[in-house]
């Protein structure tokens, strides 16, 4: 992104309307081609290694038609929102032609757009405005499982067992005398058998069809080469349409083991996965392959095209999916789930980025996104709860609490070397939503098992306090109820106050930006001696002080930080300077020139 100041400590007091759809009030860098968007940095290294990339929920962002759902349009009008608050990326989660049976991550066309977020038209429209607006785009790819409305598994269903068209897919005889017991003990991420029978055209039982996760979504069988042409296919129609990049849904999933051996059980007959592992169908070699053979594709193409892994593998195993000849990311879930602890955030910061080096890939850091509880939630726990599945409508945070640690955390997070994902809203401090009617939720996983799920973090965006809706569709129609706290928090009103976290965002990427920190070439440092709970990260003149405590602690009397100037803060009091570090907070200093 283009500069906002030269100078990286001067204020922005440019008032920034976060609906309009005018480029000319935001500080947007020069227009470029789609799909070859020129580095800021000259002739520095390919621009994935230290984006800060913004995740878009295409249903939950802006409803353009009125519809109660977001589309492509809603997206497109909102891009200047994304301009102005300093991102360099946008990841658009699925919005191919889908039945919606797990919000779009169970496609039924790799290669068009669902009629409820607009046609391939709107799509190019998005990719042409956010490209002007100086913005990439990375497009979500799933290719562990389609549909089973994809016309491949219903071609699947209607053919025989052993024929080419099951071969796309995971078909396999049943166990006992009839074939009536699925063929392995596998169970679902979403709950119960990972396995479905099927009825042939005959109308007798017959083979049964793997499905890692809901019964509507069929693995596809990636030891068919069909299968693998098809995704290369897919591959270069978005990055011919101007794609800058995938990111790869379960990219952990493709290859199952040799055989589909039973999985070992524990003592109360459940699959048993020791702590820091993975069940047997995920994380096996063959997957690997997978990237060596997508590499080369993206290559091709001008612009320093990329992915990024969706892979909840073991950290040992993560230099094994990225490098020169594999993926270029991939997420980094182990700050995700750091607990509100210096211990806790320091090796969630070391160990990423010793395995990252060690493949002279950068890593990557993410606080939230569509599968997780939002972190102004999560931080209002004490460090020791244990969460479920979705948040619980007897699971009630501490409010006030949880969004000044989210705060803290996204100010550490963005002090880091890398690349940095933002989720929709959480620039907004956005909490999850806990009061949803169970006939609203849609997420497979609170179908299947009850589970609360998903969808509290997937709660449509508020844009405008005073509208229908909070703004996100003009016809006040929203597919998930927004409570009523959404209000306060709405984008109009946090983009007119100097203290908002909207506003912190903006200061923070800003400063990010000018002082390069998303660059390499500031080793991170941690320093010692600091008072209990508090933990320091240096960054060469810039010193990066994070209050895990509940009390203020003095920082004035510590000679390294002599002269010191504070650039920005996550919290601010009467107290905030060099003299005290209030509780729960982060703060950057720069030590430029100071003794």
């Amino acid at each position: 992104m283009s500069s906002q100041s030269a100078d990286p400590l001067a204020a922005d007091t440019r008032t920034i309307d976060p609906l309009a759809a005018d480029a000319s009030i935001v500080p947007s860098p020069t227009p470029k081609a789609p799909g070859a968007v020129a580095s800021d940095h000259g002739q520095a290294p390919e621009w994935w290694r230290d984006a800060v990339v913004y995740q878009v929920y295409p249903r939950s962002f802006a409803d353009a038609d009125g519809d109660g759902m977001g589309d492509l349009a809603g997206i497109t009008a909102h891009l200047p929102h994304l301009a102005a608050l300093g991102v360099d990326a946008v990841w658009l989660s699925p919005f191919y032609t889908s039945p919606q049976k797990d919000a779009g991550y169970d496609v039924a066309d790799y290669m068009d757009v669902d009629p409820r977020f607009g046609t391939l038209a709107d799509a190019d429209e998005l990719f042409a405005r956010a490209h002007a607006l100086g913005l990439r785009v990375i497009v979500d790819i799933v290719p562990n499982h389609s549909s089973d409305q994809h016309p491949l598994f219903q071609e699947a269903l209607a053919a025989a067992p052993g024929s080419p068209e099951r071969e796309m897919y995971v078909f396999r005889d049943g166990r006992g005398e009839h074939g009536e017991l699925p063929p392995n003990n596998w169970t679902s991420i979403f709950h119960g058998p990972a396995w479905t029978r099927v009825t042939e055209a005959d109308g007798a039982p017959g083979q049964w069809y793997l499905h890692i996760f809901d019964t509507s979504q069929p693995d596809w069988n990636w030891e068919n080469p069909e299968v693998r042409a098809m995704f290369r296919d897919v591959l270069r129609f978005w990055l011919e349409r101007g794609a800058d990049g995938f990111r790869v849904d379960v990219a952990h999933g493709m290859i199952k083991p040799e055989g589909l051996p039973d999985a070992t059980v524990n003592s109360e007959g459940l699959i048993d996965i020791p702590d820091g592992e993975v069940p047997v169908y995920f994380d096996n070699d063959g997957v690997l392959d997978i990237y060596r053979e997508w590499r080369p594709i993206l290559d091709a193409y001008p612009g320093d095209r990329m992915m990024v892994l969706e892979a909840w593998i073991p950290e040992r195993r993560l230099p094994l999916y990225i490098g020169a000849e594999k993926a270029h990311q991939s997420f980094n879930f182990g700050f995700l789930q750091a607990r509100w602890d210096v211990g806790a955030l320091r090796a969630a910061i070391e160990k990423p980025l010793a395995l990252a080096d060690a493949v002279q890939s950068p890593t990557t850091w993410v606080l939230s996104n569509h599968d997780v509880i939002r972190h102004a939630s999560r931080f209002g726990f004490p460090p020791e709860h244990s969460f479920g599945e979705g948040l619980a409508r007897d699971e009630e945070p501490d409010a006030a609490l949880g969004l000044l640690r989210a705060r803290a955390a996204s100010l550490l997070m963005l002090s880091l070397p890398g690349a940095a994902y933002l989720y929709q809203g959480e620039e907004l401090g956005l909490p999850e939503v806990r009061e949803i009617p169970d006939e609203l939720r849609e997420d497979p996983a609170h179908k299947r098992a009850g589970v609360p799920g998903r969808d509290g973090c997937r709660v449509p965006l508020p844009w405008l306090h005073d509208a229908p809706a909070y703004g996100f569709s003009p016809s006040g129609r929203s597919w998930l109820p927004q409570p009523p706290e959404f209000a306060d928090l709405a984008a109009d009103i946090q983009a007119e106050d100097p203290d908002s976290t909207l506003e912190m965002y903006r200061r923070a990427l800003s400063l990010r930006h000018e002082l390069e920190l998303g660059r390499h070439e500031r080793p991170v440092s941690f320093l010692e001696g600091l008072p209990d709970g508090v933990l320091g990260v240096g960054r060469g003149d810039l010193v990066v002080l994070v209050n895990t405590t509940g009390r203020s602690v003095r920082v004035d009397e510590d000679p390294r930080f002599a002269g010191a100037r504070v650039l920005i803060a996550s919290h601010e009091d009467d107290a905030t300077g060099l003299r005290a570090l209030p509780a729960d907070t982060t703060l950057w200093l720069s030590t430029a020139g100071a003794r």
